[in-house]
């Protein structure tokens, strides 16, 4: 579009047009004129020319028979062909005429020899005394042997006749054609103008505070439907970060206060009740405790902000994500043993990935951390990963997907708090006994949908299912 609008108008003499709408509706209907004119053109040369072959058709064909008979025949002979064409009056619109070298009228029906014809053997047409009315003609000369020459012609009084119908039939189809442009033009400003004011009363609503309100979208799965779904799309993560923002203010408010304030009263209760070192360096390494929770809150939210703008995607990488699995679920194997808790995997030989090797493997810790804090003992816990096909087989745009799960026998969570649990400082009423600060899953869902994957969660009756969707990366075959 940026090279349409390029060719836009932006001034008329004296006029500046700022409307885009108006400059879209003068193309319109420029290039709908021009289109128009160009094709009334070729059926206008088209009709004349066509015309025109015919009359020259019909010459040649007379032409080739007397010369003909020029040829076995003579003088004589040609004379008599042409009394007998005119006699049986074949073409009412046929023009013969034979002279003699002297310029003697020998046969025809011309009262005499046109002066603005030429000797030259090429077409010309010009006005001709025929039966007293003086008629537009095509005509040609042949010059024979004997200095004899030959003229045969066609009335084209009634082409030159509709050649003059036709040039008024298409002046009037360019003034309708004109008003149907200008008419046209007008529509498609107005439509253009009522869809850039329904973007523009939105955008405005939602300066003014209303997040709620998006582009209405007609149904017809248009590009401006495209425009518009994506523009939604854009205004529902738009109120999501600002709710999220909203959330973590109110989280981080209470969330650290709590740390920090039992942090300044182990120190001012040591101050003032100590009675030896040993008490007040006990005082002080629970103090740094509690300090450490607030470092690592903070850090875990410069992280989850990393993640969420993108920064990270320079450290992507190809990895095998089934090895990863693997390294992660011994790694776990042993703090499950230590929990009383077996963990159980089912992992494909190979998993081709593309992404933060570090960053998926910090998910998977959050996500096997919670598993084993919120298993009873003698339970189970299941980590397995599988690659599904593409939703559309033998289609490059859709790429296959890596579907890897978590699966805990523990507390879980009821509906409401599933809907909840990736918000940050999100904790289940049932968690709120358990450390932590609220950030396992929001971080786990910031890495997920950095790699362009989705993070669902269900029930498990008891338990909790953990899934996690990511595309898998193409693997190009080396057949051609």
């Amino acid at each position: 579009m940026s090279w349409l609008r390029r060719f836009m108008p932006t001034r008329l003499p004296g006029v500046r047009i700022q409307s885009v709408s108006l400059r879209f509706g003068i193309v319109y209907s420029v290039l709908f004129i021009i289109s128009a004119i160009l094709f009334l053109s070729f059926v206008w040369w088209g009709t004349i020319g066509l015309l025109d072959q015919r009359v020259r058709h019909s010459i040649a064909v007379d032409a080739h028979a007397m010369l003909t008979e020029w040829a076995h025949e003579g003088v004589p002979g040609l004379e008599n062909l042409i009394s007998n064409r005119l006699a049986q009056d074949i073409d009412d619109n046929a023009i013969y005429l034979l002279s003699a070298p002297d310029g003697r009228l020998l046969a025809g029906n011309l009262a005499h020899w046109p002066a603005r014809v030429d000797h030259a053997m090429h077409w010309q047409t010009l006005p001709v005394l025929r039966d007293g009315q003086l008629n537009l003609a095509q005509t040609r000369v042949w010059m024979l042997d004997g200095n004899y020459r030959l003229l045969i012609g066609r009335d084209i009084s009634a082409r030159t006749q509709i050649q003059r119908m036709l040039t008024d039939a298409m002046l009037w189809t360019c003034l309708m054609v004109g008003l149907l442009a200008i008419g046209g033009g007008w529509v498609v400003r107005t439509l253009f103008r009522q869809i850039i004011h329904s973007i523009n009363r939105t955008t405005l609503a939602i300066t003014q505070g209303d997040m709620s309100r998006r582009i209405a979208v007609s149904g017809t799965g248009d590009e401006l439907d495209d425009v518009a779904l994506t523009i939604n799309q854009m205004l529902d993560r738009i109120s999501r970060l600002m709710d999220g923002v909203k959330q973590v203010s109110n989280s981080i408010a209470h969330d650290l206060r709590t740390p920090i304030a039992r942090a300044r009263a182990e120190l001012e209760d040591a101050s003032r009740h100590a009675t030896s070192e040993q008490a007040l360096r006990a005082a002080i390494d629970q103090a740094v405790v509690n300090l450490d929770n607030v470092t690592g809150i903070c850090e875990a939210l410069l992280r989850i902000a990393q993640i969420e703008a993108g920064t990270r995607r320079s450290a992507f990488a190809t990895f095998d994500l089934a090895s990863t699995l693997r390294d992660m679920a011994e790694l776990y194997e042993a703090v499950a043993e230590e929990h009383e808790l077996k963990l159980l995997t089912d992992l494909p030989e190979h998993l081709p990935f593309m992404g933060d090797q570090a960053m998926f493997q910090q998910a998977l810790a959050n996500i096997l951390d919670n598993a084993i804090k919120f298993s009873p003992p003698h339970g189970s816990i299941s980590l397995s990963a599988q690659k599904l096909p593409p939703a559309i087989p033998n289609d490059r745009e859709w790429a296959s997907t890596i579907r890897i799960k978590v699966i805990d026998c523990g507390i879980g969570m009821n509906s409401a708090d599933l809907a909840r649990a990736s918000e940050r400082f999100f904790r289940a009423e049932r968690a709120r006994n358990t450390p932590g600060s609220g950030l396992g899953l929001a971080l786990v869902q910031a890495i997920v949908e950095l790699h362009g994957g989705t993070l669902y969660l269900t029930h498990n009756n008891p338990g909790l299912v953990v899934t996690i969707d990511v595309p898998a990366l193409h693997v190009l075959s080396d057949k051609t």
